[in-house]
């Protein structure tokens, strides 16, 4: 969640450092700071709130020195503070830190038995003054830091800066990414290469259980045993312009916008001229698969809720779906002929990557659905999946989850191919549904200006209630997270058909309801759900294609109009009104779009 950046350079570090917390500010943050070693000397400079209060200090205390680290916070232990914000310093030593140091009470009980007492709430302290402790006994600062590293459990990327070194930084990692980027005898540190890309293209990560002595020489890795290895160096093509807004009040309107490009994209990706469905290698038999696990949290999951329906539907393949956070405390058994799927956009995503683990050598295969084909999990799987977003930076998802969508249909369809479940004609028609969404999706952005006038009236609400059966019904709670997630509106959605089993109790003139229904098989069923809330003076809002709406929308509070669609792939389209209802209501009420309050985009820690 938080953000790392560390340089070791040949200019002034201290603009380098906050334009690169810039570029890390999508995974959400309540303060920031950076330390740097000038002369010799260590100093910090730290503020609450957004970046521009540290830009703010810095011009009123500047801080002068080529060598440095920098840091965004999303607080876990200790509330936004300056004393809680990072950079922490002990002594010598100063550290930033991502994760969680799960043993930092019994760690300062330890160092308070030494005369070492911390001065702020976090566990990041602990890690500065065990590092203090250990050079006070005559260790040399990398030693004292390879020691503290020993002592630490749970999860952590960090990187240390140290008093009178001037040409030295060490960085770790255990759960938690670290990047080290090359440069012109200059070398930097980075939670991902988005902060790092304006600086250097050749990025290599650091392993599980890795620390590197990183000097403007260059860096020296070893692994979680102390033995020198080699990581590979890549070569990043992130653009500057990726990260631009394009013109767009926020990102994530850029973003909402931006789908019929990438879902495109990734149609050329997978899908040959002739309809063959390209798989990375090794390629995955589904004929061999018994039953598929989806793993994943948050808005890949209720991706994973989608696709289970097409699995189920089109290739007959039984499907289980877990939240990452819950699956391995559960200790589910494995089949030995069974696929473990895993989906998150960071690629990096604690409890999804401890899932995955967990399945290693139990599951016949480990695959995963992922934005970032450097990552964790993706460098963790048999066979990674690449949903070609591009970079997604507001915290809210939009064009990374209707990609994990397209994706997923596109190996259903592969599926039902492998196992004989489908026709050569009903596979065509499928794939021509897909072929036809950039341009569904162009036509139901058109949609937007309409969906700002629904979206000011539902911005006075207190309470909303999404309804969709199906494969609509994980969209209903797509859109209900959605809605919670930026307008902090709370939402909660449901089957249609659950209406009776205790939620119409909340139905009254306050309260709206949003119904998802495109003219599909169960139109009908959805339609006699909607108008027990009508009778009950609920204010529903429709969201169908034109003939659903010319049956059904007598009455209803407010329509939104989608173009007809194929009731496989409806799911993918009717996340746009989804995203856009969310969108203009979070834009009515003022909020923090792009940063929603206590999220962050990568959730790193348990």
């Amino acid at each position: 969640m938080c953000g790392i950046v560390g340089v070791l350079g040949n200019h002034e570090a201290a603009p380098i450092l906050v334009e690169a917390l810039k570029r890390l500010e999508y995974r959400g943050y309540d303060s920031a700071g950076i330390a740097t070693v000038n002369g010799g000397t260590l100093d910090r400079r730290r503020a609450v709130g957004k970046l521009v209060n540290l830009g703010d200090l810095l011009v009123h205390e500047p801080l002068a020195g080529k060598s440095g680290i920098g840091h965004t916070r999303w607080a876990t232990h200790g509330e936004p503070n300056v004393g809680n914000a990072h950079p922490h310093r002990s002594g010598p030593v100063a550290v930033v830190h991502n994760g969680i140091i799960e043993n930092f009470r019994e760690l300062r009980a330890e160092l308070a038995a030494e005369g070492l007492t911390p001065s702020t709430d976090t566990d990041t302290e602990t890690v500065a003054m065990l590092t203090e402790h250990h050079m006070n006994t005559g260790l040399s600062p990398t030693d004292a830091a390879i020691k503290t590293l020993g002592k630490l459990q749970g999860a952590f990327a960090l990187a240390f800066l140290f008093d009178g070194e001037d040409d030295l930084m060490i960085a770790a990692r255990r759960g938690s990414p670290l990047a080290i980027g090359y440069g012109d005898t200059e070398m930097f540190v980075g939670s991902d290469a988005i902060a790092l890309s304006p600086l250097t293209d050749r990025i290599s990560y650091l392993e599980e259980g890795d620390y590197a002595i990183v000097t403007r020489a260059g860096a020296r890795v070893f692994d979680a045993q102390g033995t020198a290895v080699e990581r590979e160096i890549r070569t990043i093509q992130i653009s500057s312009a990726s990260v631009d807004k394009g013109g767009h009040k926020h990102f994530m309107a850029k973003e909402i916008a931006e789908q019929p490009a990438v879902i495109a994209d990734a149609l050329r990706h997978y899908l040959s001229p002739t309809g063959d469905i390209n798989l990375p290698d090794p390629q995955i038999d589904f004929a061999t698969v018994d039953r598929i696990t989806m793993v994943a949290c948050g808005t890949a999951y209720l991706a994973c809720l989608t696709a289970k329906y097409w699995f189920e539907q089109i290739a007959r393949l039984p499907v289980e779906v877990d939240v990452a956070s819950e699956f391995r405390y559960r200790e589910p058994p494995i089949p030995a002929r069974n696929l473990a799927l895993f989906v998150s956009q960071s690629g990096e995503t604690a409890d999804t990557l401890a899932a995955l683990r967990y399945c290693t050598g139990k599951a016949a295969r480990i695959a995963s659905v992922v934005n970032v084909p450097e990552s964790s999990i993706a460098r963790e799987s048999d066979v990674a999946l690449p949903i070609l977003a591009g970079v997604e930076i507001g915290v809210a998802s939009t064009k990374a989850f209707t990609c994990q969508l397209t994706v997923l249909f596109l190996l259903a369809i592969k599926a039902a191919t492998d196992r004989g479940e489908i026709t050569p004609e009903q596979r065509e028609d499928h794939l021509s549904q897909l072929r036809r969404l950039p341009s569904l999706i162009a036509e139901a952005l058109e949609q937007s200006d309409a969906v700002r006038e629904t979206a000011r009236k539902l911005a006075n609400a207190r309470d909303v209630l999404f309804l969709g059966r199906g494969p609509l019904y994980p969209l209903a709670h797509e859109g209900a997270l959605k809605l919670k997630e930026i307008s902090y509106i709370h939402a909660e959605a449901y089957a249609s058909g659950e209406l009776k089993h205790g939620p119409i109790a909340l139905i009254d003139e306050n309260v709206p309801v949003v119904v998802m229904a495109p003219r599909d098989a169960l139109f009908d069923k959805t339609v006699s759900n909607m108008q027990e809330v009508m009778a009950r003076k609920g204010k529903v809002i429709l969201i169908s294609d034109r003939e659903g709406l010319a049956e059904a929308s007598q009455g209803v509070w407010d329509t939104i109009e989608m173009p007809d669609v194929s009731d496989a792939v409806a799911p993918i389209l009717y996340a746009i009104p989804a995203q856009l209802l969310a969108y203009h209501t979070a834009v009515a009420k003022g909020t923090d779009v792009d940063q929603p309050r206590n999220l962050a985009k990568s959730v790193t820690v348990e």
